[in-house]
């Protein structure tokens, strides 16, 4: 099998040539630029194409791919929301996806996220640096004893919930699918979840049902002073409102590993470009915002594991025994 890789990072390029090794049968060139369009033709004479993330994997795209030849679409993540299910599957394209990289690393990262703006250590590392140490505007708030509200408990709402249980919170969850097995999670409507918790971290895939979950109507029930963690997908949060909500100082602090409109800086340095949105500028304008690169995946342990079952959904594809845990339908 050839794969043809598309955005591919040094690090994603280091990552799998060193799994490749155990995989003789399977061959991978890797492209810097990400499929759409006009890359897509690239993929002529291959038999798999793998996107990331913010691939562009609309219907125009995959009839492009599926004339190419292309049979086998592996997803190096978790998400599909960028795909278009459908066509897909009139067009006979099998999808494979890596569902549990490491849901440690990402909530890891929300826990970072979460501590670093309620104690303010993004200012506060600024301030130090230019011999500034006034402990104005740093007032933080105890997590201990305090709620967290986890939406969504899969595997990185339960690794969350987990965390904020050994800070000595009391933990509230909400998810259309409860899970009873976790006995230290008391599972509320969303309603009550966001009028009852300190802290609110999101951990739920991109559905139509819950896009802009977070919008005017829901953040008027949360608690003045709350803290807002978003390590799943932008799209969750109406990012008008939640500016709203910030200026009328609903919020301790914010901090967002995604955001709308990420698109196209997701993984790009864009340190010598004048910004084209005004809703990212505006983000990163407030004081009590943490804006993070869509980086809490990026661990070793995680990156091993993505290259190892993205290789092992190939491996398996080829022998005709697809693993149906990784299969997108």
């Amino acid at each position: 099998m050839i794969i043809l890789f598309y955005d591919a990072k040094k690090y994603d390029i280091e990552s799998f040539e060193k799994e490749q090794i155990k995989y003789p049968d399977i061959k991978i060139d890797f492209l810097d630029t990400d499929i759409n369009e006009k890359t897509a033709v690239l993929a002529n004479g291959y038999d798999a194409v793998c996107g990331f993330v913010n691939s562009d994997l609309s219907a125009d795209v995959l009839h492009i791919l599926w004339g190419q030849g292309v049979r086998l679409l592996l997803m190096r993540c978790a998400g599909f929301n960028n795909i278009d299910l459908e066509v897909a599957r009139d067009l006979g394209i099998t999808i494979l996806r890596v569902p549990g990289y490491s849901p440690e690393a990402v909530a890891e990262h929300a826990m970072a996220l979460a501590l670093s703006v309620n104690r303010r250590i993004h200012k506060e590392y600024i301030k130090v640096r230019e011999n500034n140490f006034s402990l104005e505007g740093l007032m933080g708030i105890n997590f201990y004893g305090k709620t967290a509200g986890i939406i969504g408990t899969g595997k990185i709402g339960t690794a969350m919930a987990r965390i904020c249980q050994g800070f000595g919170m009391k933990v509230l969850g909400y998810d259309k699918y409860p899970n009873e097995r976790l006995d230290f999670i008391e599972y509320r409507e969303l309603e009550e979840v966001l009028r009852e918790s300190d802290l609110i971290s999101l951990h739920c895939p991109l559905t139509v049902d819950n896009y802009h979950m977070i919008n005017g109507k829901t953040i008027s029930l949360m608690k003045d002073n709350v803290v807002l963690i978003n390590t799943s997908r932008g799209e969750l949060v109406d990012t008008g409102d939640l500016i709203a909500g910030i200026r009328q100082h609903k919020f301790h602090g914010v901090g967002l590993d995604v955001y709308e409109e990420e698109t196209d800086n997701v993984f790009e340095n864009r340190e010598g470009e004048i910004m084209k949105s005004s809703i990212t500028a505006r983000l990163l304008s407030f004081p009590n915002v943490i804006v993070t690169s869509h980086q809490a995946f990026f661990t070793e342990e995680a990156l091993s594991a993505i290259s190892r079952t993205t290789l092992e959904n190939a491996k398996s594809y080829m022998a005709g025994e697809t693993n149906t845990a990784n299969l997108v339908e």
